[in-house]
C-alpha cells in the first residue's frame, strides 16, 4: 500500500485560499475551501480565466497565495516545497518538455530532476514506456510528435519517481479522441492504485468521467460533487427537438430566443435544449420546425448543469452574421463545388500524408474533417487553402486551382489557424489595422470594417492590449475578426475552439451558424465531438485516406450495433478508425 492508500484524511486541502496579481484587480482565485480525497481523480471545469491554472500552479509551489493556506499529503507546497517535490507530478497546459531532445533525453532529463537513478531509473523508464506505448519511438525528437505522443511523454515524465498526487492542466487540448481515451485509461489506472489526480479540462464529456468535479468560474468554486449528482440536479430540463424538417440552425436561433430556453445545441439531426425550468416548456410553433417536429425529454449532461450554473449560454443570434453580406457566387461558380478536392496527393520522400483525397463542399455548408493526430487532416486542409502545393491532384476553390493561381484563391478565403496566428506583440487594435490592410482595405472602407468587428466581437475593452495578453477566448476572437475582416465567401477554421470553454465555443459556433446561413462555405476541423454534430457533412480522415463521408447522424449510424443501438459521435470516430485498423 503506498502512501497515498495509506491515508485516512484529505490529500489535499485548501483553506480560504486567495490569489492575486494585480493589488487592485479581481482575484484570480476567490476564496476557495475545499478538500480531495486520496485515490481519486478530481476534474476543475471552468471558463477561460474560472483560475483553474493558477489553482494547479499553486498546488504545484509554483505560485504562493496572497491569502490562505494550501496542504498537499499534510505538506505547504510553497514553505515545503522540496520535501513535497518528490511526491508530486505537474504537467502543465504548454507542453513543457525539450523538443530538440528525443523522448528517452526528455525522460532522462526529468529523472536527474528528480534524483531517479540507477536500477530504479532503467525500471522506471521501462515502465512508463511501456505504460505510454512509447517504446517503438526512444530516439524521435519531441518536437516530431503527435499531439498525442506529446502529451503521453509530458504524462511519463512527470511520473518519474511515482508520485503520490499527480496535477494535470488541460492533458487532453487539442488531441483527438483515440488519443485522449487512451491518456483517460491510463489516468484511471494510476487512481486505482492509490494516486490522486486533479485534471484541469475544457471537455465536459471527459469531466463526467471523473470521481468528483469542481466546477469553476471568477477565482470560485461554484459547485462540487460527483458528475452523477450535478447531473441529477437536471432532470427533466433538457429536451430533443426532433423531426425537424427545416433547417437546424435556424430551428436553433429561434429556439434560443424562446425565454423558457436557456441554452441549446446542435446536436446531429436534432436540436438540443435546456430549459430555465423542468416541466416549464417552450411552445414549438414559432420555430417552425416542421409538422412532424416534437419535443422529447432526454438524459442530462454534466455539460447541461455547468452553462446551468453559469446563467446559461450566449444565445444563437450573431452580430457578425448580421454585418456579413448575403454571399453571390460569379455566375461560373459551381455551387456545390464551392471546395473541391480531386485525388489530392501529398508526399513527404516515400510517406504519404494524404493520399488520393476527393470531396465536394457546396455553398453555405458547414463541412468538418475530422481524423486522429498525425492522419493526415491537417495536410489536406493546408492544401485546400494554399499553404501547402499538392504532390498531384488539385486543390480548388471557387473552381480556381490554388496551385496555379494561389494569389486569386486566397482573396476569396478567410483562414484562422490551429496556433494563435496573429502578432503577440501588437495590440488588438494594430493587429486589426494590419490585417484589414493586408486584405486590400484602407480609408473608410477600413475604418468602417475595423468598428463592425470591435463591436462584434467586443473588442472595445482591450484594443490597447498586446494580443500575447488576451484571454484566450478573446484571442480566438480577434483571430476570427481579422480572418472576416475582407468579408470572404469561404472560410478555413483550424481547430477554432481548441481549449476554449464551452460558453465562448457556442459563441463561436453562433457566428459559424450565421455565416453558413448567410451562404457562406465553412471548412472547419476539431477535435470536440460535439462540435462536429454542428457540421451538415463530416469527412473522416485516417493514415492519409478518406475512410468516410457523411451526416454527423449517417456516420454514427454505421456504427450501431444491438448492444449500442445509439451511438456518439465519438464512438463513430473510434469505431470507424478500429473498421479502418482491421
Amino acid at each position: 500500500m503506498n502512501a497515498g492508500q495509506a491515508r485516512q484524511g484529505p490529500a489535499i486541502e485548501i483553506f480560504g485560499l486567495v490569489k492575486r496579481f494585480q493589488a487592485e484587480g479581481a482575484p484570480a482565485i476567490d476564496g476557495i475551501s475545499t478538500a480531495i480525497a486520496p485515490g481519486t481523480i478530481t476534474g476543475l471545469v471552468g471558463p477561460d480565466g474560472a483560475g483553474k491554472t493558477t489553482l494547479l500552479r499553486s498546488l504545484a509551489g509554483l505560485l504562493q497565495p496572497t491569502e490562505g493556506t494550501l496542504r498537499i499529503l499534510g505538506l505547504d507546497p510553497f514553505v515545503q516545497g522540496d520535501a513535497l517535490r518528490e511526491r508530486l507530478g505537474y504537467m502543465p497546459q504548454k507542453f513543457g518538455l525539450y523538443e530538440d531532445l528525443t523522448v528517452l533525453e526528455n525522460l532522462t532529463l526529468y529523472a536527474d530532476l528528480r534524483n531517479v537513478t540507477g536500477e530504479a531509473r532503467r525500471l522506471a523508464f521501462d515502465r512508463m514506456l511501456a505504460f505510454t506505448d512509447l517504446a517503438p519511438f526512444t530516439g524521435r525528437h519531441a518536437g516530431k510528435l503527435s499531439g498525442g505522443m506529446k502529451q503521453k511523454l509530458g504524462l511519463a515524465c512527470s511520473l518519474l519517481g511515482t508520485p503520490e498526487v499527480l496535477l494535470l492542466d488541460e492533458p487532453g487540448v487539442g488531441v483527438d479522441p483515440i488519443s485522449r481515451r487512451e491518456l483517460w485509461r491510463m489516468v484511471r489506472e494510476l487512481a486505482q492504485g492509490g494516486m490522486t489526480v486533479v485534471w484541469s479540462t475544457a471537455y465536459l464529456d471527459e469531466a463526467e468521467l471523473c470521481d468528483d468535479v469542481r466546477l469553476m468560474s471568477h477565482g470560485k468554486v461554484l459547485a462540487s460533487g460527483a458528475p452523477a449528482t450535478l447531473m441529477g440536479q437536471m432532470a427533466g430540463r433538457c429536451l430533443h427537438v426532433t423531426g425537424i424538417l427545416a433547417h437546424r440552425r435556424e430551428v436553433l436561433k429561434r429556439a434560443l430566443r424562446a425565454p423558457e430556453v436557456m441554452d441549446g445545441v446542435i446536436q446531429g439531426a436534432n436540436v438540443r435544449l435546456v430549459l430555465r425550468e423542468a416541466g416549464r416548456w417552450p411552445e414549438l410553433a414559432p420555430w417552425e420546425a416542421g409538422a412532424g417536429a416534437a419535443l422529447v425529454e432526454v438524459a442530462p449532461r454534466l455539460e447541461d448543469a455547468f452553462i446551468s450554473l453559469l446563467g446559461g449560454g450566449p444565445g444563437g443570434d450573431s452580430a457578425l452574421a448580421e454585418m456579413t453580406p448575403t454571399v453571390e457566387l460569379d455566375p461560373h461558380v459551381d455551387p456545390h463545388a464551392v471546395i473541391e478536392a480531386r485525388q489530392l496527393t501529398k508526399r513527404f520522400g516515400e510517406f504519404a500524408a494524404t493520399d488520393d483525397v476527393s470531396f465536394r463542399v457546396s455553398k453555405g455548408e458547414v463541412f468538418g474533417l475530422l481524423g486522429p493526430n498525425g492522419a493526415g487532416k491537417s495536410t489536406t486542409f493546408k492544401m485546400e487553402c494554399g499553404l501547402l502545393k499538392p504532390t498531384s491532384g488539385q486543390a480548388l476553390v471557387m473552381g480556381i486551382d490554388l496551385k496555379s493561381s494561389p494569389s486569386e484563391a486566397r482573396q476569396r478565403l478567410g483562414y484562422m489557424a490551429q496556433k494563435f496566428s496573429l502578432y503577440s506583440q501588437l495590440t488588438v487594435r494594430k493587429n486589426l489595422a494590419f490585417f484589414s490592410g493586408v486584405y486590400g482595405l484602407e480609408g473608410d472602407r477600413q475604418r468602417v470594417k475595423m468598428d463592425e468587428m470591435i463591436v462584434a466581437f467586443a473588442l472595445a475593452p482591450y484594443l490597447d492590449t498586446l494580443a500575447a495578453d488576451l484571454p484566450l477566448g478573446f484571442k480566438q476572437r480577434l483571430a476570427l475578426a481579422c480572418a472576416m475582416m475582407h468579408e470572404p465567401q469561404l472560410i478555413f477554421l483550424d481547430e477554432p475552439t481548441s481549449g476554449v470553454d464551452p460558453v465562448t465555443r457556442r459563441e463561436f459556433w453562433a457566428h459559424i451558424n450565421g455565416l453558413a446561413q448567410k451562404g457562406v462555405t465553412v471548412m472547419v476541423t476539431t477535435h470536440f465531438m460535439d462540435e462536429a454534430e454542428y457540421c451538415d457533412r463530416i469527412g473522416l480522415v485516417y493514415r492519409g485516406r478518406l475512410i468516410a463521408l457523411g451526416t454527423p447522424d449517417e456516420l454514427k449510424q454505421s456504427v450501431a450495433t444491438a448492444e449500442r443501438p445509439d451511438p456518439t459521435m465519438e464512438d463513430a470516430f473510434i469505431g470507424l478508425i478500429e473498421e479502418a485498423n482491421q
